[in-house]
């Protein structure tokens, strides 16, 4: 069975790459059109028109990037760096989108935490899990992160919201970049897949259970010593 998952999922990894590869080109040409046109437009209907021409290719060509790096990721750039320096940098990038949606954020991690891994990588990872709990809870609730160092040198971010949770059917699903599901506020697709691809890696693992009372905790499980060679 594990074999059968294993071939199922390089093939999704194949298919994502040829068909990202060959819709870039021409979402390329539309955003570069749009763009001459607006430079030249005067009409405010017509250059809202263009704008928004422009604005969805770009949002078309950035999710081509998601899943192309969900089918072949650049090599990890290796070094060790403080894990709880990166978590604090992720959550000040992302402090207007809190601000604007009323969501409380709290970080509970040791002074530092050495780790050896791809800073940038990781940071996208992570950056994808707090956005997905950010479109869970919406508006006015907390998303919590905690850093949980382990005896095995190896430390867990748990990242936790206030959201609706996730069923079953879902959670099966959730780091499928093909899934287009969507259940009760939690959107699914590019961006926990692309988790996954970056954890996975780094020799980690990504799990997600519902919690007690309300909404769902993602946690991010790392080697502190990075993938093992």
């Amino acid at each position: 069975m594990e074999t059968l998952e294993r071939e199922k999922l390089d093939a999704m990894k194949e298919l994502a790459y040829g068909a990202s590869h060959e819709i870039n080109n021409p979402l390329a040409n539309i955003s570069a059109q749009a763009q001459a046109l607006l430079r030249e437009e005067k009409h405010p209907e017509r250059r809202r028109a263009l704008e928004a021409i422009y604005q969805q290719a770009m949002r078309a060509h950035e999710m081509i990037s998601d899943l192309m790096l969900f089918a072949r990721p650049p090599a990890l750039q290796l070094l060790t760096f403080d894990l709880c320096e990166m978590i604090e940098e992720v959550a000040k990038e992302m402090d207007d989108e809190f601000r604007r949606r009323n969501i409380r954020l709290a970080t509970n991690a040791p002074t530092t935490v050495e780790l050896v891994g791809d800073r940038q990588q990781l940071g996208v990872a992570l950056t994808a899990v707090v956005s997905n709990a950010l479109e869970a809870v919406g508006q006015d609730g907390a998303i919590d992160i905690l850093v949980r160092p382990e005896e095995n040198s190896g430390v867990c971010i748990d990242i936790t919201d206030t959201g609706p949770g996730v069923s079953e059917e879902v959670r099966r699903h959730m780091f499928d970049p093909f899934y287009s599901g969507r259940e009760a506020g939690r959107g699914l697709g590019f961006g926990l897949s692309k988790c996954w691809r970056i954890v996975t890696d780094h020799g980690g693992d990504v799990a997600i259970v519902n919690c007690e009372e309300r909404g769902a905790m993602v946690t991010l499980r790392l080697p502190v010593f990075g993938p093992a060679v």
